[in-house]
């Protein structure tokens, strides 16, 4: 009996134990024999010779039973080790990751609009003329469309050129007052050191009734944005023109670089530009059925605003995913 416990015992694999199971329950198996040997024993005998059977038979089950038990749990866990990650082979310093600059000066666009209490709206890539061009006091024969070299699909929908479309979308659904920024990617075929085919602007617009937005609420909230993004710089407004605003200005910073001295980034001028804003014009009002309304809008370009405060002298550089500038950026 001692051997069969230990040959019980020894058995590391399930087959064999198997084997070895059949060798003591089978048909022709040890047991089977030995119950054999019953008809040879006298019947004073019987009773105990049967009982000691059972006894042991009970007994070798119930090791064979365990025996089972464990070398199944082993093969699960040979398994497992097998399949599984061994997370020691990686790296035990975290390292980490960060925004792309883009993304990160969109973030902070955002948050200062959002702490004055403007919405953020959205809207489709895909325009079509009228929320794109025309509702923006841009007929199709206007010259400064030209401005604006844009991708067209031909069912005449075209690749937003600016996020100004989401501004008419928002005025077309909602009755003032309206205060809301639109930040996005638009799309323009331009592809050099200071442009690229697919960019990101925030744009912002505030309409209320006539007389309650004025052009000194425009200059008050630009330049506490502008010293909010650049710190402690100067800042003016000189006039221009675009189609959607009269009268429109140009915003500059002074030189973030020389101070204002003049240097190679600045043209030797001193400052730097930075957004475009005006008053709304009334033919936009028009396009979108407001009346007695006043209202101003701005527009920058967030790749402008990264390159500026990252001194990032090639705009074509934020898109090539170049590790040795974004690893900069941790």
């Amino acid at each position: 009996m001692k051997e069969i416990e230990a040959s019980i015992s020894s058995c590391d694999d399930l087959k064999e134990l198997e084997k070895l199971r059949v060798s003591l329950f089978g048909k022709k198996g040890y047991f089977a024999g030995q119950f054999a040997k019953m008809k040879t024993v006298s019947n004073e005998e019987k009773k105990d010779f049967a009982q000691n059977l059972n006894t042991n038979k009970e007994h070798f089950l119930a090791l064979l039973s365990e025996k089972k038990l464990h070398l199944e749990a082993e093969a699960i866990a040979y398994e497992m080790k097998k399949d599984g990650v061994d997370v020691t082979l990686f790296n035990s310093v975290s390292e980490e990751g960060a925004l792309h600059p883009v993304m990160d000066t969109m973030d902070k666009i955002i948050e200062y609009f959002v702490s004055m209490n403007f919405s953020i709206e959205e809207g489709p890539l895909v325009e079509d003329d009228f929320h794109n061009f025309e509702a923006l006091n841009l007929p199709k024969y206007h010259p400064a469309r030209d401005m604006q070299d844009t991708f067209y699909f031909e069912d005449s929908m075209l690749l937003r050129t600016h996020t100004s479309p989401v501004q008419i979308r928002t005025m077309l659904k909602e009755k003032p007052p309206i205060r809301m920024i639109c930040p996005g990617a638009v799309f323009r075929r331009d592809y050099d050191l200071t442009h690229t085919p697919m960019f990101h602007q925030v744009e912002g617009l505030v309409v209320g009734k006539s007389g309650e937005v004025s052009f000194a609420n425009l200059k008050y909230i630009l330049e506490d944005f502008l010293k909010y993004m650049f710190g402690d710089v100067e800042v003016r407004f000189r006039p221009s023109f675009f189609p959607f605003t009269e009268p429109s200005t140009e915003v500059d910073i002074s030189c973030i670089f020389c101070k204002g001295d003049g240097c190679r980034v600045c043209s030797h001028t001193g400052w730097l530009e930075v957004l475009g804003s005006g008053y709304v014009d009334e033919n936009v009002f028009k396009a979108v059925g407001y009346e007695d309304v006043s209202g101003y809008a701005f527009g920058l370009g967030v790749e402008r605003f990264a390159m500026l405060l990252h001194k990032i002298p090639d705009l074509r550089s934020l898109f090539e995913g170049d590790l040795r500038l974004l690893e900069q950026f941790r």
